[in-house]
């Protein structure tokens, strides 16, 4: 059996994140295949110990594994980031253990080639001697952090432009010693072979898949036992990250009122773990509820009237979006949530761009339930067509070098 090395900067278990939902079934896919060991991070004792499970899950094709804590210094990350003159995003990862242990299984163990998912592990990748070696990098995080300095004031404006920056000469210098270079939409490998690409980088892009059988409203799950009463707008995300926190403010101060003025019994519930202080305090005013970590979303997305991803921000795929639809919900989405979706707007899903057009999309989509309900049908059908991650997955043996 083929040998890999898998490098994550989360520990890719359990699939609660949607990080973690791509690098865990890739993981899969590929221990279906070879014997994989794993290099990975943890944020806390509590997402370390989740080695276990991920190794009963994996059923025996695991091999070596080290979880090393990620940093909790933010000036140790700032200062090494500074000397170095690196991104203070791959500082965080510094780890002379990962360093060690990458180091020995090159030399130990017959490894036929390297996945790495995120640009933070390309640190710990050998610049000679390596075998055939794919770089993940999922999202195109320079352009990213570009958008949030466009929009920032200083020192904020200062720190993410430089991010900006060190990020994309990493990216490049990456991409060009990478075998392959993996992005999760044909739009996000586009703009980076536009504006970073080196020539001749083999640049392509994976979309994430969806769990059909896990995302179906026929699945077996409880129910909300008290859904709330009246037409529902949920959204769901990891609620202290930027653009979810950016995004459902907005829609929270623009949008939601303009929905309430002509249906005042319209209810929005923000669906996710570690509600940000803004987040927060839009609790139970405007109707809003805020629920913090739910142990399942589906129990919400099938309450929901509707799913709505306002998304100024949105780099990659929207894994909130795809769950909605694979769970046959009409959901109303911002174009840059939309971007990198095969989906066609207004048989699958609505697009709209702006508070007003969100508004009234939501808004025709309530006075319309047979519209909405053929759009819920369409969504489920689109999923079940074509993004399994078997399906989505299928290129990667042949990038890896592994038999099919």
């Amino acid at each position: 059996m083929d040998e890999i090395l898998f490098l994550a900067h989360r520990i890719p278990f359990p699939p609660n994140r949607g990080d973690k939902m791509r690098s865990w079934n890739v993981l899969r896919h590929l221990g279906a295949r070879a014997r994989v060991h794993l290099a990975t991070f943890a944020d806390d004792a509590a997402d370390a110990a989740q080695i276990g499970p991920l190794r009963e899950a994996m059923g025996g094709t695991l091999g070596e594994a080290i979880v090393a804590p990620v940093t909790r210094n933010r000036m140790a990350w700032a200062g090494r980031a500074l000397i170095r003159r690196e991104p203070i995003t791959v500082a965080a990862y510094h780890s002379p253990a990962v360093h060690g242990f990458v180091r020995r299984i090159l030399a130990e163990r017959p490894i036929a080639s390297i996945y790495a998912f995120s640009v933070q592990m390309a640190q710990f990748i050998p610049l000679a001697g390596a075998p055939r070696f794919v770089m993940d990098f999922v999202d195109f995080d320079s352009a990213k952090y570009a958008d949030y300095a466009a929009g920032g004031q200083w020192p904020r404006r200062w720190l993410n432009k430089r991010e900006a920056a060190t990020l994309q000469v990493l990216e490049r210098a990456t991409a060009e010693r990478a075998d392959v270079g993996l992005f999760v939409s044909g739009a996000e490998a586009e703009m980076f072979e536009r504006s970073a690409g080196p020539e001749g980088a083999d640049i392509r892009a994976l979309q994430n898949g969806i769990d059909l059988d896990h995302y179906d409203e026929k699945a077996d799950f409880a129910p909300l036992a008290e859904p709330p009463a009246g037409p529902l707008l949920v959204f769901t995300g990891q609620m202290n990250y930027r653009p979810n926190v950016e995004g459902m403010v907005e829609f929270a101060q623009n949008v939601l009122p303009l929905v309430r003025a002509a249906r005042p019994e319209v209810r929005l519930a923000i669906v996710g773990r570690h509600p940000a202080p803004a987040i927060a305090a839009l609790a139970g005013r405007d109707g809003t509820i805020v629920t913090g970590e739910v142990t399942d979303v589906r129990p919400w997305l099938v309450a929901a009237t509707l799913v709505v991803a306002p998304l100024a921000i949105a780099r990659g795929v929207q894994n909130k979006v795809l769950e909605a639809m694979a769970m046959g919900r009409p959901v109303v989405a911002s174009p840059g949530a939309w971007l990198g979706i095969d989906a066609e707007p207004g048989r699958d899903l609505i697009v709209a761009d702006g508070a007003r057009a969100q508004a009234d999309a939501i808004l025709s989509l309530l006075g319309d339930p047979a519209r909405a309900a053929a759009i819920g049908k369409a969504a489920r059908r689109r999923m079940e067509e074509g993004y399994s991650w078997d399906a989505q997955l299928a290129p990667l043996a042949a990038m890896l070098g592994l038999a099919a």
